[in-house]
């Protein structure tokens, strides 16, 4: 009795390497197009910079509900001087209004699944 059987062994490890390896192959050079979310055009910053903004949006909305919900602080003083009412639907909404053409763009590209909407009536959309 042969406990090494090349003849069978290797072609089954190079089977088994093909069809590990098909979903890279198969999407090979086929990077999905960057989302372009529609932003306001009257406004021409946000409560923090946009490189913040894309990174780290929602760590700063974690921090706000803290501070509204724990503390009752309400008025965020943003690094340009201006405040801010730190709210999603009465502070980021009134500029983002369209949850669709803004949050949800990037959101799926990401495949993120926030949970703003678990506490958080969601837009109406215009249609």
């Amino acid at each position: 009795m042969k406990i090494y059987d090349g003849r069978k062994i290797i072609p089954g490890i190079l089977i088994a390497a093909v069809i590990f390896s098909f979903p890279f192959w198969l999407n090979f050079g086929k990077a999905a197009v960057p989302p372009k979310p529609k932003l306001p055009k009257e406004v021409k910053n946000c409560v923090e910079p946009t490189p913040f903004m894309r990174t780290s949006h929602m760590e700063l909305l974690n921090k706000w509900r803290n501070l509204v919900v724990r503390e009752n602080f309400r008025i965020f003083a943003a690094p340009d001087g201006k405040d801010y009412a730190m709210s999603l639907q009465n502070g980021c909404l009134k500029c983002h209004a369209s949850k669709a053409e803004f949050c949800d763009q990037c959101h799926k590209y990401l495949d993120v699944k926030p949970y703003c909407w678990d506490c958080h009536l969601a837009p109406k959309e215009n249609k």
